[in-house]
């Protein structure tokens, strides 16, 4: 094998192929970081870190490298992951690594608190195995890779590396330090060892998750070398740039069916004025790779990113609307810590998804939640909720001290709010009601929807639209974003209680290492939810005008 890997042949794809001549960056979209990504055959797959949510570690497949789909989650079961009321968010499950190796598909992760965890596969969708503990391995971020006499070497943070068993979870032999990426730049982190032609290559991030993040380079004779740095080093970083795309790091490397090299990292997208807040978190993207003089050489990483020499392959969009008919929830539905099995149900009303309250605010570590990522600037989520029983609604959550909520129950909607120690009441009103169906009793104020039973002040729609600003309407301290929370009616009519600035659900406000999740919750006794809708949005987009009496 040569130690320059070659340029790869190019593959015809028409303009028909692909729509435009440019791919969207993000290719997954929304709080998915610390992306890891490998190939069988024709077919991608990659996982991404989950922290304090259940379940853990998204997985996705992907034929083209820019189309995704959720097939599971490698950690979906409460005996693989236990997520305790005292860990804080941002702690959990950090980047795992996926590999295929020997007709298996293998992850490996840090559970902070527990320690690092193995567990295998032979469909990357699920069952996914119990976890295999690794007390010899010490650091997070833990990679995996086999040489050519079947030995497996794990690398962590720092960078350290172990010679591990699989099968059993234990080490071989002492850690022994290796290259640590550039002196002086902090957190040397997310090591990936690869061998290409005639050396090994380990790549690290390094200068922290956030502005100052890159990526850095090193090869070796051996996998646990010693390894000689890149002279071109860092190969990929975004800081002191105006790029809209930064923190741009935490890299995997990936060669293409065509032979092609290809890079998945995460990045945010800042808005707003200075600093620049991000809210939908650490997002996955996708840059093309050469290689020269036996290094690699990363694209650029941009918004509109040059489309790949193969066709294109899309995947089914996810509907808008789900109406909880299904046996289980799609595996995008997260939690927060865990999802306790008598306190959910999508059997005990059909079609419906029953909430028993575990905690009386989204401020309670283990809060009854189920909840989607935000995966767009702009967007709109409405659900129906039945109160009958209880008090809930529809959160915006970034952890227990950051999150806005529209919520119902005894009779008031109200908005709620939760900055840091700060908790209030932003808005009230009395709960609209419904007409009935056409031959029952009509009740005042309210509008009748097609299969949906009319209950006085029992139930009503929530809607949360998310509007990004124009990043041509600039000044130092303007918001990435509004939140607009409401009750809507049965006609569209959006009655906003409430509009709230974005940035304090963003990291940097915050902190920690997650992004904007949106979802349902109780907060009181048992809280039922017909539908949830979720949908991109015009960041344009006016609140439409209270309804009259006459409306209503």
């Amino acid at each position: 094998m040569s130690s320059t890997p070659q340029p790869a042949p190019a593959v015809a794809a028409t303009a028909s192929d692909w729509p435009d001549e440019t791919f969207a960056n993000p290719v997954i979209a929304g709080f998915h970081p610390d992306p890891s990504v490998c190939r069988v055959g024709d077919d991608y797959y990659l996982a991404c870190s989950s922290f304090e949510y259940f379940p853990g570690v998204p997985v996705f497949h992907s034929r083209d490298l820019v189309h995704w789909e959720q097939i599971g989650n490698a950690l979906d079961r409460p005996s693989q992951l236990v997520l305790t009321a005292d860990m804080p968010s941002s702690a959990g499950v950090y980047a795992p690594t996926l590999r295929h190796h020997d007709g298996r598909f293998w992850l490996i992760t840090t559970n902070v608190g527990v320690g690092n965890l193995l567990v295998t596969a032979t469909d990357p969708a699920g069952p996914w195995s119990e976890p295999t503990l690794l007390p010899g391995v010490v650091g997070i971020d833990p990679d995996l890779a086999w040489d050519e006499h079947g030995r497996c070497f794990c690398t962590t943070a720092g960078v350290t590396q172990v010679q591990l068993d699989p099968a059993t979870g234990q080490a071989i032999g002492e850690p022994v330090r290796l290259w640590s990426g550039t002196p002086g730049a902090q957190a040397p982190e997310a090591p990936h060892l690869y061998r290409v032609g005639d050396y090994w290559y380990l790549m690290i991030a390094e200068g922290g998750t956030e502005r100052g993040h890159a990526v850095s380079i090193a090869r070796g004779p051996a996998p646990d070398g010693p390894f000689e740095p890149c002279p071109a080093n860092p190969i990929l970083t975004h800081r002191g740039t105006h790029r809209p795309i930064q923190n741009t790091g935490h890299a995997d490397l990936v060669q293409a069916a065509d032979g092609s090299w290809w890079l998945v990292l995460l990045g945010v997208r800042p808005r707003g004025g200075t600093p620049g807040w991000h809210v939908l978190g650490r997002e996955t993207f996708l840059a093309p790779v050469t290689w020269v003089d036996g290094w690699p050489v990363v694209g650029e990483v941009a918004p509109a990113t040059a489309v790949p020499p193969w066709p294109p392959s899309p995947v089914p969009a996810p509907p808008v609307r789900d109406d909880f008919d299904a046996e289980r929830l799609h595996p995008r539905w997260v939690s927060v810590r865990s999802r306790p099995a008598p306190y959910w149900s999508l059997a005990e009303r059909s079609g419906w998804l029953t909430l028993r309250a575990r905690g009386d605010s989204l401020d309670h570590p283990e809060v009854i939640f189920v909840g989607r990522r935000q995966q767009h600037l702009s967007c709109r989520a409405r659900t129906l909720i039945d109160t009958a029983d209880g008090r809930g609604g529809l959160a915006v959550r970034l952890d227990e001290r950051h999150h806005y909520e529209i919520e119902a129950g005894d009779g008031q909607v109200s908005v709620l709010a939760r900055l840091g120690s700060v908790r209030t009441t932003v808005a009230s009103k009395a709960m609209p009601g419904e007409k009935a169906l056409p031959g029952e009793k009509a009740v005042p104020g309210g509008k009748a929807v097609p299969g949906e039973k009319a209950v006085p002040g029992e139930k009503v729609r929530l809607r949360v639209d998310v509007l990004a600003t124009d990043p041509a309407d600039w000044n130092p301290c303007k918001e990435p974003d509004r939140l607009r929370l409401g009750v809507e009616y049965a006609d569209g009519a959006f009655d906003v209680l409430a509009e709230l600035d974005g940035r304090y659900l963003s990291t940097e406000v915050a902190g920690g290492f997650t992004g904007r999740v949106i979802g349902m919750y109780a907060a009181a006794g048992t809280v039922r939810f017909d539908w949830f809708d979720y949908e991109p949005a015009e960041p344009t987009a006016e609140p439409a005008a209270e309804p009259t009496a006459e409306a209503a």
